[in-house]
């Protein structure tokens, strides 16, 4: 499903990347896709590494707080960058 990104920044990229970073930052293990932020025990320092990752790799604009305030699972937070970036590209 593409909701209007260039070709070269499609959902299933920004989807790959997200889950990609995601689970090398918080170390998520099998059976733990579903848990959210706080539940997979992050913290300051992981959210600033996913935040800076997101914004390196993507090129997305992501505030720290878009994860302490919402505590979202990584699928809420794949919906974040997406829009985000959809938001940029219009």
């Amino acid at each position: 499903m593409s909701i209007g990104f260039p070709e070269n920044l499609g959902f299933p990229v920004v989807q790959k990347k997200v889950e990609e970073i995601w689970t090398e930052v918080l170390e998520v293990t099998e059976g733990q896709e579903d848990a959210s932020f706080f539940e997979l025990g992050g913290e300051s320092v992981a959210a600033a590494r996913i935040v800076a990752r997101v914004e390196d790799e993507l090129g997305v604009w992501i505030e720290v707080g878009d994860i302490f305030e919402e505590d979202p699972t990584m699928t809420e937070f794949i919906r974040t960058v997406a829009a985000r970036a959809d938001a940029a590209q219009s």
